[in-house]
């Protein structure tokens, strides 16, 4: 199966991502609209994964565009998606729903709690990476699928082959690291988390994460 990742900054790659598709033995083909422009098409791409970023769907960006129309051309054939945060965002917009600023500005550790059985098997309540401060409405038709204390809409589940999390399960070790020494000024000003930069470093990334996070890959690409 070919995998196409869509990557919208340099330090938020794919993570245990890349690890679920080389443990299956899947080809995975990163690219980076932000930078370069380029998407794949429809047709070479057998499950979409589109990372988060500093952009938001509401901006008026051409590749930004561009992906909702391959997005659009993937749900119409039921092809496996994938959307962390940006991500989640831009395949809730395709369908139907708004994207705004959420209640809370969420960056750092914070538990979400499962609030549908739709998937099986998934732990009632996971610490996951936070780094957003915008939000999805619910697609319609669409699970919640889970909520935080700060913010309600944190993942959905749509038909057997599409999930949107507005947080981060996909961050391995490095990744989190990565992650706070390029943007960590992002947890100084109104973190509702109120966490800093050295704090969030000083939690491990929960092992469980890897194993959700493949759990849910697993879900979406099933025949």
């Amino acid at each position: 199966m070919r995998v196409n990742v869509l990557q919208h900054t340099p330090n938020e790659g794919p993570g245990a991502i890349a690890s679920w598709c080389h443990d299956h033995g899947h080809e995975m083909y990163v690219y980076h609209p932000y930078q370069f422009g380029k998407l794949p098409s429809a047709t070479e791409t057998d499950m979409l994964v589109i990372l988060g970023g500093p952009m938001s769907p509401n901006d008026d960006l051409a590749w930004i565009k561009a992906e909702r129309v391959l997005i659009t051309q993937l749900l119409a054939t039921d092809t496996p998606m994938f959307g962390a945060c940006y991500g989640a965002q831009q395949i809730a917009m395709v369908l139907g729903s708004k994207i705004g600023k959420a209640p809370h500005k969420e960056v750092g550790w914070a538990p979400v709690y499962l609030k549908s059985h739709v998937i099986s098997n998934l732990p009632e309540q996971m610490l996951a990476m936070h780094w957003h401060e915008e939000m999805f409405e619910i697609p319609q038709g669409a699970h919640l699928l889970y909520s935080s204390d700060l913010v309600t809409n944190q993942g959905f589940v749509f038909g057997n082959h599409v999930i949107g999390l507005q947080f981060h399960f996909e961050p391995l070790a490095d990744n989190v690291r990565e992650m706070v020494v390029n943007d960590g000024d992002y947890a100084l000003s109104n973190n509702a988390l109120k966490q800093t930069p050295a704090e969030i470093l000083a939690q491990a990334v929960p092992a469980e994460n890897k194993t959700i996070m493949y759990q849910l890959l697993d879900f979406i690409s099933k025949k």
